[in-house]
This record gives structure tokens, C-alpha cells and sequence, in this order.
């Protein structure tokens, strides 16, 4: 008993020194309760590959082929760039990503709610939850969702020039968007709780374009299967302070870089401060790649990738 008594107290006297060398860090830790040291992971989306420019559309299995070679820790499938909705596809892409070591971590889809016509929003909000049903087929754990924007202007180079802005449809108010887009999320929150799916809304074009629009739609819903997806690209003029409005709700980032030059415009961003506004908010989750310019993807994706390893270190 006196040999076990004494082992007992080297142990804990053991680790009593352990403890005083740790005290700084654990000091530290102790001053900024709602932070974490640990690094974001890195996806990139399969946008950043393709652009929409013709003849680079490259299939789902050699994005993720690169995303491996080129170091990324996940992949963030963009919906209409995918060959198939067919089971066999998607358990097929699925394996492919797990055989490459990376996290099928997002799928990016397009939808709408803002029309007049109740049959129009219902064949959208079937849409979702297709959608939401293929994310889960496929293991992805969040959509990426659109409020969908009024139309009235027809080109989306217009809508670029006007930095996003559109008219209103004649005979109608934005109280009427809202009332429209909210009621339609609502209807799908069922499908994604039960397929464990998170509904990201985008500070994309349309009503969402503002980070007071876009929460304006969260907090009205108030669920724990809707959050912010925040868009770094999204906001074109004094971007900081509204990425930090929408920082407390956001579960996902995806993150533009222009290199080459923009495809419809170009922002200086500044990845460090970005990245400490997120480190505030205590922001852990992932933050894809959407390389948005005219280099060749085989140079800008790595710049991008050490860019934002760097800023969400």
C-alpha cells in the first residue's frame, strides 16, 4: 500500500509539472473562451475548375482528382456541373472523394421563390427537395440555397453592370418577396431535418443580396436547418463590416479570388482580415474555393489554396 501511495504521488506530482507548463496556453485559452486555434478546413467548389467558360467543363471525378493532387481537405459540388442525378452516379462520386481523402462537404444549387405565381414557387420548392434528397444520397451535409431574384432584369451581365440591383416587378413590393421566399424555405425544413441536411442561404442576388435581407430571412425562420452560407465575393462595396453582420450565422464560407482578372468584376480582398472578423465569431467550418477569374486554374486554384490556408490558419 505504501509503494502504491507513493507511485500515486509521483504520478500526480508528474502531473502538476505537466499543468505548469501548459498554464500560458491554458491562460490564454482562459482569456478568449470563444475561440479556437484549430485551422479551417479547405474545400474547393467545382465551379472554380469550370466558370462556366466554354469547353472547361470538366466531370465531378477529375475536380476531385485535382482538389486531391492540388492538397485541398474537401470538395464543394456545384449541382448542374454533375453528369447525373442517378443513384449509381452519386454513390459513385461519393466513393471517389473517400478513395481521394476528401469531405464531400457542400453542394451548390439554384432555385427560386420570388414570383407571384403560387405554382411557380411550389415547382421550386419541389426542386429543394430533390435537391436536399440527392445531398443526402451523397453524404453532403449542406445546400447551398438562392433566394431567387425578381427577373425583371433578363441578362445577368446587366444585373452585373447594375452591381446586382433590379427593379421590382411592376404591381408588387419587396414585403411581398420576403413573404414569398420565407414561406417556401419553411416548406422545406421538414425534408432537411429529416435527411440531416442544412439549408445555407447565400447572400446572393436577390433579396439576400444585403446582410440585412439575408437576415431578415434567417431570423424570421428561426431553425436550427437554415443558416447563413456566406459568399466573401458577394458584397461589392465595403464588404467587411457586413461579412461580420452575417458572421455569427454562418456555418459555411465560400470564398472568391480573381486572379487573372474577374469574369464580371473583380474585388481586393484582404483573407486575413476576413479571417480574423471569422476567428471572432468563433467560426469552425469550411471555407471553399470559388476561383472566379481568367487564369488557368492549374496556377490560380494552388494560389488561391495558399492564400486562404494562410488567412484561416
Amino acid at each position: 500500500m505504501e509503494t502504491i501511495g507513493r507511485r500515486t504521488f509521483l504520478g500526480s506530482s508528474i502531473a502538476a509539472a505537466g499543468a505548469l507548463v501548459l498554464a500560458p496556453n491554458s491562460s490564454k485559452a482562459a482569456e478568449s473562451p470563444g475561440t479556437s486555434s484549430r485551422p479551417n478546413p479547405i474545400a474547393v467548389s467545382t465551379y472554380s475548375f469550370w466558370r462556366f467558360k466554354q469547353g472547361l467543363k470538366l466531370p465531378i471525378e477529375t475536380c476531385i482528382d485535382e482538389a486531391a493532387r492540388m492538397g485541398f481537405d474537401g470538395v464543394d459540388l456545384l449541382l448542374i456541373q454533375m453528369e447525373s442525378e442517378d443513384n449509381a452516379y452519386l454513390q459513385k462520386l461519393k466513393r471517389h472523394a473517400l478513395i481521394n481523402g476528401l469531405g464531400l462537404c457542400c453542394m451548390s444549387t439554384h432555385q427560386g421563390y420570388v414570383y407571384p405565381d403560387k405554382e411557380k414557387r411550389q415547382q421550386n420548392i419541389d426542386l429543394t427537395l430533390k435537391q436536399i434528397e440527392i445531398a443526402y444520397r451523397l453524404g453532403v451535409p449542406i445546400v447551398r440555397l438562392n433566394t431567387g431574384r425578381w427577373g425583371t432584369t433578363k441578362s445577368f451581365d446587366d444585373l452585373m453592370a447594375n452591381r446586382g440591383i433590379e427593379p421590382i416587378l411592376p404591381g408588387y413590393t419587396e414585403e411581398d418577396g420576403f413573404k414569398w421566399v420565407i414561406e417556401s424555405i419553411e416548406k422545406c425544413l421538414p425534408k432537411a431535418e429529416e435527411c440531416g441536411v442544412i439549408l445555407g442561404l447565400e447572400n446572393h442576388w436577390g433579396l439576400a443580396r444585403t446582410p440585412e435581407g439575408l437576415l431578415r430571412i434567417v431570423n424570421a425562420i428561426d431553425s436550427p436547418w437554415l443558416q447563413v452560407l456566406l459568399d466573401t465575393g458577394n458584397f461589392l462595396e465595403d464588404p467587411y463590416d457586413k461579412l461580420e453582420q452575417c458572421a455569427p450565422q454562418t456555418v459555411f464560407i465560400q470564398a472568391k479570388t480573381y486572379y487573372g482578372g474577374g469574369l464580371w468584376y473583380s474585388l481586393d480582398l484582404d483573407y486575413p482580415r476576413i479571417g480574423r472578423i471569422m476567428r471572432k465569431h468563433n467560426f469552425r467550418g469550411y471555407v471553399s474555393l470559388e476561383f472566379e477569374g481568367n487564369e488557368d486554374y492549374k496556377t490560380a486554384i494552388p494560389k488561391s489554396l495558399a492564400v486562404l490556408r494562410k488567412a484561416f490558419s
